[in-house]
């Protein structure tokens, strides 16, 4: 790939992310609001990186045209496709106010980034005997149901969410710990924004 500037390495990255989230390129008004750019400095960059072959435009210059062409690599490309979300930290004992966190953690191959998987840092010792300790990492498939018997992150009625092993039973739903030292949380619903496929401890 050519050498480019600073700013039109943002330009490319920004048009690159927007397009995966949105299915289409932002308008040269939309990458300079994001920016703080002037349309007018947005056109000279973009005139620049079409003249380096980097980035095209349709043929009635529309709107929404711009493309990154076939042999653009941005430096954090790969990276990004190995990272998840950390999206906050999870009760496992008495329950917390869950806190979106804008972090990512860089897990490779171990899991799948594929937009449907989640990490929380667990708080608390309520799952030790899961081996789900304080510090420990949760990794969790997005899900809006759960069999019984699954270590679920639980949104409770009023508003907190907190990690546990679920069962409905008897016109209820019992939220277990794996610690003697909790009792069961019994609550008429919940709903499941998760269920647990690993745990990475922080050493």
């Amino acid at each position: 790939m050519q050498p480019v500037t600073p700013r039109q390495l943002e330009i490319l990255q920004l048009i690159q992310n927007y397009r995966m989230q949105h299915g289409y390129s932002p308008t040269m008004q939309e990458i300079g609001d994001h920016l703080g750019l002037t349309k007018v400095t947005v056109f000279e960059h973009v005139g620049a990186l079409e003249k380096k072959g980097l980035l095209s435009r349709g043929a009635k210059h529309s709107a929404r045209s711009l493309q990154l062409s076939d042999d653009v690599e941005l430096p954090d490309q790969q990276d990004m496709e190995n990272k998840l979300p950390l999206a906050g930290r999870i009760a496992a004992g008495n329950p917390i106010e869950a806190v979106e966190r804008p972090e990512t953690i860089d897990l490779r191959d171990m899991f799948p980034a594929n937009g449907n998987t989640f990490v929380l840092e667990v708080s608390g010792d309520s799952m030790v005997e899961d081996h789900i300790c304080n510090g420990d990492l949760v990794i969790c498939q997005q899900r809006n149901t759960a069999r019984n018997g699954e270590t679920v992150v639980a949104l409770l009625p009023d508003g907190d969410a907190t990690l546990k092993k679920m069962y409905r039973e008897d016109g209820r739903v019992r939220l277990q710990p794996a610690n003697e030292k909790y009792d069961p949380i019994y609550v008429d619903d919940v709903t499941v924004q998760g269920v647990v496929i690993g745990v990475i401890r922080q050493v």
